[in-house]
């Protein structure tokens, strides 16, 4: 089904692969040189849209400048705070704010509706553009309004993908859109390439969240494609409709990737037709002879309805598989799953789901920019009409992802065949794929066609004692089993109709509704603030040297953003970077905060006696430094002058998932002045780190097991070792066990970001 060539590759005309520089010559290539892989790598579509970007002059150090923002209600607030404390006076390329995540208002009392008048009036005030809750969900609206090809997007979503659009588009958190306001650059080092090579094509009641998941369960686990672009190429592109390929792209997120971008050919410019912007077309494909770093092989043919179990969307089974052998393969879940969410009063229980051979789910939801496209919502209409989901435990709830989306399915009576049946239909809304909507019951099991089925990403609160899962599947599977009343099915065991229903684009939805303020700024304006919305507190700079109480130790492979700042109700408190900060790690480790707030309450007070005799719980802090012979008796007092204190955590991988900067933020707000781990799993979690000031270092794998929560880390002389350009300090942990060295690294750190990291966050970067 999928192949991987973990190795350079060419590729002539986007059709015929060749392994090796020297076969060139016999496609007629030219001659065998040292240089074929250097020329051929401008050939690939990824370069020139790069290239096109970049404002360094130079193709290995790129400093993007996007056509285009993105954010919705739940990070937009803080971008602009911080871009405004920064100077910001008007918005220089267009802003979309989409108000699709806390579009309920149903926590918190009025705080959502104020985060949603903040971002009408900031829109009027700096020129932007204001998309009002259940209008549309974020990407569906960068689709169908924004995207163009040869376009770049930026946007502060991880799921910010439109590939298949022909436009590359990054999700990072929200200090590189306050980059992008403030007329800086994204910089980074040229990205790897990688090739999806499509061939066949998908057999019937295959979905695009069947190939996937294919993808992701192929690539994951090895991190293939980390931080890498994906170029999706072949002759299988060409029989996929556009919202196939859009299916397909977005979630590509989930492989750790960077970016992608595909062919555009004539059914893209039918789809820009279609939606009334036929300049935004102009025809992608590779060059003559192109060069990739890696290629995965995807047969489409042999795609098979696949599910994705918890907790992780890498963790991917062939449906039929899985009713095979459905007790064998969820006691390996249920073991892995318990081992991961280390509550000895929680007990997963999939087993207890199996009747007569199969998975009995108890709920199933198609939402979001993954599964609520026209072509997933209609084929799920022709595969439930007439019949019933049943008027026992399972529920069935569709969320078409935009309003002209669900006006077509209105108007082609699908709405009216899914209600009959029994469906649940609401409106544009993001909330099943982070927790705010459709909460299953306590043992639940929910099959979705959304993005992601991390721990409790679908609302459950492991602290009161609740348990919850997901497992995500294409919509047409969904609807298989919605007709055999939430006994899992893959949608091929059904008689699927082939044929795709043409769809009609109504802009009036957008017109009669959406604030176009672009190139229309109105300083005068003020912005309404709400009372839950706050100003960042105020972060130092970095001392002379470092104190670090270890807050958090985690040992497991991944640590996703979820777990850092879970999503769900407290995503409301995202316009309050304190009282957001009290859910940091709440579920994955409930003492972390007191234990950052203790160390936080000794450094306020160690600087508030800047100068003067430090209290005694202040030096009690400081002491086991001196007791570990580390530093002079004589010399204690200005010890504490030049030294910080402040926490760290460490994590073997952390930040798979969300671009959300706030998994970052909310541990420096804690007063968290670093994280430790082997690697980290995603570009946007580090550079979260490093524009909230916080150090990103990566120690050796055999060192994880030195430190222990409590432990203390001592860096001397650390301002000084990252102005001078060192990628490694060493440290001294003093703890339970004898004092012993460690050596941090931190590698790979641009002159800006060392900037950033003296100056204590971005925000205090662009006030001086």
């Amino acid at each position: 089904m999928i192949k991987l060539l973990k190795k350079g590759v060419f590729l002539l005309n986007g059709r015929i692969i060749v392994e090796e520089a020297g076969q060139l010559a016999r496609h007629g290539h030219g001659e065998d040189s040292a240089g074929a892989v250097d020329r051929a790598r401008t050939g690939t579509i990824a370069y020139g849209i790069l290239n096109s970007h970049n404002a360094s002059g130079d193709w290995r150090n790129l400093k993007l400048r996007f056509d285009c923002l993105a954010s919705h209600d739940i990070t937009y607030v803080g971008i602009i705070q911080t871009a405004k404390a920064s100077g910001l006076k008007e918005f220089p390329v267009p802003y979309v704010l989409t108000n699709c995540h806390n579009s309920l208002c149903a926590v918190g009392g009025t705080i959502n509706e104020d985060d949603h008048i903040y971002g009408l009036t900031a829109a009027r005030k700096f020129g932007g553009i204001f998309v009002p809750a259940h209008q549309a969900v974020i990407h569906q609206y960068m689709r169908e309004m924004m995207a163009g090809c040869g376009k770049m997007i930026l946007g502060s979503d991880s799921h910010t993908r439109y590939g298949a659009l022909g436009t590359m588009a990054f999700g990072e958190g929200g200090p590189e859109l306050v980059k992008q306001l403030l007329a800086k650059t994204y910089d980074t080092a040229y990205p790897e390439v990688v090739a999806v090579y499509l061939s066949g094509r998908p057999k019937p009641g295959v979905g695009p969240q069947d190939v996937a998941l294919a993808i992701i369960g192929a690539v994951f686990k090895d991190g293939f494609v980390k931080n890498k672009v994906l170029e999706f190429v072949g002759p299988g592109v060409e029989p996929l409709s556009v919202d196939f390929r859009n299916g397909i792209d977005v979630m590509t997120t989930e492989t750790a990737c960077l970016s992608s971008i595909w062919c555009a050919d004539e059914k893209v410019r039918d789809y820009y037709r279609i939606h009334g912007r036929p300049e935004a077309y102009r025809k992608l494909e590779p060059a003559e002879v192109s060069y990739y770093d890696g290629m995965l092989k995807v047969d489409l043919d042999r795609v098979e309805p696949m599910i994705a179990l918890p907790f992780h969307p890498s963790n991917v089974w062939p449906i039929s598989e899985l009713n095979r052998h459905a007790v064998e393969i969820l006691r390996e879940v249920e073991a892995a799953g318990e081992k991961q969410l280390e509550n000895p009063g929680l007990a997963l229980r999939l087993t207890d789901k199996v009747v007569n051979g199969r998975l009995k789910v108890d709920q199933g939801i198609v939402a979001g920019c993954a599964g609520g496209t026209f072509e997933n919502i209609a084929a799920m209409a022709q595969l439930l009409d007439g019949k019933s989901t049943g008027a026992r435990a399972f529920a069935l709830s569709i969320y078409p992802a935009s309003q002209p989306v669900n006006l077509e399915l209105i108007r082609n009576h699908s709405i009216e065949k899914l209600m009959s049946a029994g469906a649940v239909i609401r409106t544009a809304f993001c909330g099943p794929c982070f927790g705010a909507g459709d909460v299953p019951a306590n043992n639940g099991l929910s099959i979705r066609h959304t993005t992601r089925n991390f721990p409790n990403r679908e609302g459950s609160k492991p602290a009161d004692g609740q348990i919850a899962s997901v497992a995500l599947m294409d919509a047409r599977s969904i609807a298989a089993t919605a007709v055999n009343g939430g006994s899992l099915t893959p949608a091929t065991e059904m008689d699927f109709p082939a044929e795709l229903l043409p769809y009609r684009f109504d802009s009036k939805v957008y017109g009669n509704r959406v604030y176009q303020g672009f190139g229309k700024a109105r300083p005068e304006e003020e912005i309404t603030l709400g009372p839950n919305i706050a100003e960042w507190p105020r972060v130092r700079a970095l001392p002379k040297n470092l104190l670090l109480k270890v807050a958090s130790v985690i040992h497991d492979p991944v640590t996703t953003t979820d777990e850092l700042i879970p999503s769900g109700e407290a995503s409301s408190f995202r316009s309050n970077p304190v009282k957001l900060a009290e859910f940091t790690l709440s579920r994955k480790d409930p003492g972390y905060v007191g234990r950052a707030k203790a160390v936080q309450a000794i450094e306020l007070e160690r600087q508030k006696l800047s100068g003067q005799q430090k209290a005694d719980e202040v030096a009690a802090f400081f002491q086991p430094v001196l007791a570990a012979g580390l530093e002079k008796p004589e010399q204690f007092e200005q010890f504490m002058e030049d030294t910080g204190a402040g926490s760290v955590i460490f994590a073997v991988r952390p930040g798979d998932g969300s671009a959300r900067e706030q998994a970052a933020s909310s541990q420096r707000v804690l007063g968290g002045d670093a994280n430790i781990a082997v690697e980290y799993a995603t570009k946007r979690y580090r550079s979260n780190l490093i524009n909230w000031g916080m150090l990103p270092f990566t120690v050796a794998d055999g060192d994880r097991d030195i430190l222990l929560t409590g432990d203390l880390i001592y860096i001397p002389g650390i301002r000084q070792a990252l102005k001078a350009g060192a990628e490694k300090v060493e440290a001294f942990v003093i703890g339970a066990r004898e004092p012993a060295g460690i050596s941090l690294k931190l590698e790979g750190l641009a002159q800006e970001e060392r900037d950033i990291i003296l100056a204590g966050c971005l925000m205090n970067y662009y006030a001086n």
